[in-house]
């Protein structure tokens, strides 16, 4: 479908804010219907839900949704949903749902009535349609068997179904005769069982990147869109929720067309895609949404607080230890290459058979794929990128430049399956090459490496930020703005501390030359990795550190992995763990360090949540984050929140005295008025013009003019600190202006000095 919408603008029916919660068996609708009168008390304009269709037993995310009839029962169900939308809707609070449209959960088979039923009747079922499905190579294959599968043992057949331990599986009608052994039933299903092995190599369903138990949907079909949507549009027509956040359009096959069918249904709804950008990269203009999740703005703010002139000491000092002369670039084309080779090569193989009288046609598609310099296309969109790639593949394999020719007609043609699916595979490539290989080997400097991250980048000038934001205004001013999300790689205080960090470069160079050799690890990349993150995070709760190292290495897949984890590997990474606590040779430089860069942490917290509250677009707050987050990668971002304390603690500020120190209350008081600012005075967040101030430390302050509320905010703190502070440095107001945070009356010429004396930001709002 070719695409005549254009971008949606802001509209008043927009939230000011989001407010992220994660709805789950522990934390139900009911829970967050209780919540309710403290996101009103903090300033937040809308509840954000994570996935609330019935999922999988146990799913403690909600993305594998085997039911899309039916809220789930586990997460508060229909009744837990009306007790929630009063709720918000007596508080005059909006809702934002997050949906998933590219994939369903099959884990459990007899959970998801339309697999099953695919399972049972094969091509036939009427269900058949709604999965991508590759029948022409017979029966649909499913990769569950252990290496010492016996089918004459293991499988047995109970009713009118197969067994094989705690999986169940339906039996096809009339495939069962008297006397029947449990094999040879299987033999007459639509569906075989096969090794685990082969999930990487012969799958012939799409599934969600390598997850097997998440299995492709095609919503590109009017009549799964509408089986699949009919709850959804419910919530937009009959509750008035105030928008959908969109989980995952690389997926589908034509992401303009859903969009727009979309668009037409839920008339002016906010809608946003979680859509990773690349630098330079924007949305395809015709999308008729309002913008992406936010993970694009997560890192202009993150590059705005980090210093450039940093960069070389950075760079010859993890060159230096850990040996790794490869850049980023290298890192993400080797990682992405491993991608191929490993756990997508199901996904390769399938583009070859599309293309079966081209010679060659596998390898070269792989050259493609590794080459493509975005997640993907979406053409006619993005055919540059395209180009790109060609050029990029044609030059590393030239012996492949015929083949590539040959299959680029069909490359970039829309209506072509091969151009369909290739978009597709490109962005799973990009994502398990990238954020879950090559961001845990390419350890220079780990704050940077976050989703939608640019790990090469070290940096950016004031001037650059600006320009990015006045190009937000212009394109993006609706769409969402984030710094932490359920999967960011670490939490949005832990990168806050990393950026101190690069202002002591000396001492942390003395420092994890020292842990690393008194607490070796195999490979000095990860246990510079390592030891960046205690940096980051401090001496948290020792399991979840073990936690996080055990993801990391076998992320990284240097030295061990998820598949074959080398057990001499792991125990050294877990013994640094340890060491760190318990001996004081690790333990006591460590923590030296952390007490050194921590106040400057705060700082950086401060100023990145105001920049990112009051940026372009509509800000979100993931749960909990109002105060300081330590957290690292899923699940430990998915932790429990204590909203109590929270609630105590928003009482107490309420007159404003407050300090910055380990309570958080700081940045609680600074995201609630700034929230309730937005809430209350929207005509003042809808233009974009920079702030600077005069003096010799104008370079630390990071300013801005909304269209009357004025963000001012601190960069580089420690640097400022060793200046002797703010000097003459003074900013020029016309007219006079009240700070949300200190209730300071300013006009005329007001110095910085003064202004941040007691928090390292304001926001100047007009008398």
């Amino acid at each position: 479908m070719t695409s005549t919408s254009s971008r949606v603008a802001a509209s008043h029916s927009d939230p000011t804010s989001t407010y992220r919660l994660q709805i789950r068996p522990s934390f139900t609708l009911d829970s967050a219907a209780a919540l309710v009168s403290y996101l009103d008390a903090l300033g937040a304009d809308a509840a954000y839900l994570s996935p609330i269709l019935r999922s999988s037993e146990g799913s403690d995310h909600g993305y594998d949704v085997v039911d899309h009839s039916v809220i789930d029962p586990a997460r508060g169900g229909e009744a837990g949903w009306q007790r929630f939308i009063g709720a918000a809707k007596r508080a005059g609070r909006g809702v934002v749902v997050d949906i998933v449209p590219n994939h369903a959960g099959v884990a459990d088979p007899s959970q998801n009535a339309a697999w099953w039923d695919v399972l049972r009747l094969g091509s036939d079922s009427p269900y058949a349609r709604w999965f991508d499905i590759e029948w022409s190579r017979g029966r649909l294959l499913i990769p569950v068997l252990g290496d010492d599968f016996d089918a004459a043992t293991d499988l047995t057949v109970i009713g009118d179904e197969l067994h094989y331990f705690e999986h169940r599986y339906p039996i096809a009608p009339g495939s069962r005769q008297e006397g029947d052994t449990a094999a040879e039933v299987h033999d007459r299903q639509h569906y075989q069982l096969v090794s685990y092995h082969l999930e990487q190599t012969d799958q012939n369903y799409r599934r969600f990147f390598a997850v097997t138990t998440l299995a492709g949907l095609r919503v590109e079909d009017e009549a799964v869109f509408d089986a699949t949507h009919a709850r959804v549009l419910e919530w937009v027509r009959r509750d008035g929720i105030a928008g959908i956040r969109l989980d995952h359009p690389d997926g589908l096959a034509d992401p303009a067309g859903y969009l727009e069918r979309l668009r037409a249904k839920t008339g002016d709804c906010w809608i946003t895609v979680e859509k990773i950008l690349e630098p330079g990269e924007e949305l395809p203009p015709s999308w008729p949404v309002a913008g992406t999740t936010g993970y694009d703005a997560l890192t202009e703010v993150s590059n705005t607080l980090l210093d450039p002139a940093t960069e070389p000491l950075f760079d010859s000092l993890y060159r230096e230890v850990s040996g790794d002369f490869l850049d980023f670039h290298g890192h993400v084309a080797k990682g992405k290459r491993t991608a191929v080779e490993t756990i997508l090569q199901a996904e390769v193989s399938r583009l070859a058979r599309l293309v079966p009288s081209v010679e060659n046609a596998r390898a070269a598609l792989a050259e493609l794929l590794i080459a493509f310099p975005v997640y993907r296309s979406y053409l006619p969109d993005g055919r540059p990128y395209l180009d790109e790639a060609i050029a990029r593949a044609t030059s590393a394999r030239p012996d492949l430049a015929a083949t590539i020719s040959d299959l680029l007609p069909r490359l970039s043609d829309p209506q072509d399956e091969l151009c369909a699916r290739f978009q597709q595979t490109s962005g799973a490539i990009m994502a398990k090459g990238v954020e879950d290989t090559a961001y845990y080997r390419y350890n220079r400097f780990v704050a940077l490496n976050e989703v939608g991250g640019n790990p090469a980048q070290f940096g950016t000038s004031i001037a650059e930020f600006h320009a990015a934001q006045q190009v937000r205004q212009r394109v993006a001013g609706a769409a969402m703005t984030t710094l932490s999300t359920h999967d960011t790689k670490r939490g949005e205080d832990v990168r806050a501390r990393l950026f101190a960090l690069a202002e002591f470069g000396d001492q942390w160079t003395s420092t994890v030359r020292q842990l690393l050799a008194v607490a070796p690890i195999p490979n000095n990349s990860f246990g510079y990795l390592l030891w960046q993150t205690f940096a980051g995070v401090g001496f948290i709760d020792r399991a979840r550190m073990h936690a996080y190292a055990e993801k990391a290495m076998r992320e990284a897949a240097d030295g061990t992995g998820w598949a074959d984890p080398d057990e001499h590997f792991e125990g050294c990474v877990h013994a640094a763990v340890d060491a760190a606590y318990d001996r004081p040779e690790v333990h006591g430089p460590l923590a030296e360090l952390v007490a050194a860069i921590t106040p400057y942490g705060w700082s950086n917290s401060l100023s990145q949540k105001l920049i990112q509250l009051t940026m372009p677009g509509i800000p979100d707050v993931y749960q909990g984050t109002e105060l300081w987050e330590d957290s690292l990668v899923d699940p430990d971002n998915r932790r429990a929140v204590d909203f109590e304390l929270r609630r105590h603690l928003l009482e107490q500020s309420r007159d404003g005295e407050v300090t910055v120190d380990e309570s958080g209350a700081a940045k609680l008081l600074v995201v609630s008025r700034t929230l309730a600012a937005r809430r209350e005075r929207p005509e003042l967040f809808n233009r974009y013009t920079p702030v600077t101030a005069d003096g010799d430390a104008g370079e630390h302050l990071v300013g801005f003019d909304r269209g009357g509320a004025i963000t001012l905010a601190t960069r580089l703190p420690a640097a400022l600190a060793r200046r002797g502070g703010w000097g003459e440095a003074a900013i020029r107001l016309d007219g006079s202006y009240r700070d949300a945070f200190t209730g300071r009356s300013v006009s005329g010429t007001v110095a910085l000095s003064g202004l941040l004396d007691r928090l390292p930001v304001a926001l100047l709002v007009p008398q």
